[in-house]
């Protein structure tokens, strides 16, 4: 094991002073093989992963697809959305990696950003619905409910990393540990010995919720891209609250113009507004075929004074 994996494999201790926990023992490295450490971090967004995939396969002939165009899917999708993810990281923190190429290969580090991933897992999604020929909304709708559920299992990681975290709060599950305290030293207005939000619980229990409400939205779908509009809302509203108080958020530039933030604002206004369009179409659409049948029926009875 290198130097650095062995300092990573040192436990911090993590404090929950208002809930009465103190000196709870966490470890980024789960396990090792072969004098090899396995981080939690890539455990966990492994496990939501295989987990996401087999419940949509299960699932798949309720909604009319089959779980081997799934399985095609996901083969695809998988190493497009962990690219993507690296690659959105980067382009926002130019200026470190610019000064170095091979940081950019060095994912050990940490820098994968969710946007990102979702991004370029869902381009590819559709180039390989389009290849194909399989409903891309029918399938979209189906498959986002999913995404919601890896992002509360994934978001644990970020806990065993204790990374992610918030500004900082006297609530009493605020949390504190070596490893806030060293990075709220570089931060302005934070003090580095006082609890912080533990916002990947926010986001633990937020995509939860989000991944119940989203079955039952699928369950009674009444048009295309319903479901995966309600996720875009949904969780941009979550995240744009979250990333307001985080302090490791990506910036636009040399602003102070939080980039998730922007990309959270616009998914809730382009959804809401979509959903509200659709669902008035899809209104309208039912009243005409309403208001046709009743006119058929009518010219169908028989004339009593024939």
């Amino acid at each position: 094991m290198s130097l650095a994996s062995a300092l990573a494999a040192v436990p911090v201790n993590v404090d929950f002073p208002g809930l009465g926990i103190q000196n709870l023992p966490v470890n980024r490295v789960a396990f090792e093989v072969f004098h090899i450490p396995v981080y939690w971090y890539g455990l966990l967004i492994a496990s939501s992963i295989i987990l996401s995939l087999l419940l949509a396969m299960r699932h798949a002939d309720r909604f009319g697809l089959k779980a081997d165009d799934v399985m095609d899917v996901f083969i695809f999708i998988i190493p497009a959305m962990i690219i993507s993810a690296r690659a959105y990281y980067v382009i926002f923190n130019w200026g470190y990696y610019s000064q170095d190429w091979m940081r950019v290969f060095n994912t050990r580090e940490g820098g994968m950003a969710f946007y990102g991933g979702v991004i370029g897992a869902l381009l590819t999604a559709i180039i390989v619905l389009r290849v194909k020929k399989i409903n891309i909304a029918l399938f979209v709708d189906f498959l986002i409910v999913y995404v919601p559920l890896a992002q509360a299992i994934g978001r644990w990681g970020n806990f065993f990393n204790q990374e992610a975290f918030g500004i900082n709060t006297k609530l009493p599950w605020g949390m504190i540990s070596q490893s806030t305290t060293t990075y709220l030293l570089s931060v302005p207005g934070t003090d580095p010995f006082l609890p912080v939000h533990p916002t990947f619980f926010y986001e633990f229990v937020a995509n939860l919720v989000i991944f119940i409400v989203l079955i039952q939205i699928r369950r009674n779908r009444q048009f295309d891209y319903q479901v995966f509009l309600s996720y875009l809302l949904t969780y941009g509203v979550v995240r744009f609250f979250v990333e307001g108080i985080r302090t490791d958020a990506l910036m636009l530039g040399q602003t102070t113009i939080r980039v998730s933030q922007v990309l959270s604002a616009v998914m809730v206004v382009a959804s809401a507004v979509l959903l509200l369009v659709l669902s008035l179409r899809t209104a309208k659409k039912r009243r005409l075929a309403k208001t046709e049948s009743s006119d058929f029926v009518e010219i169908s009875k028989p004339d009593s004074n024939g």
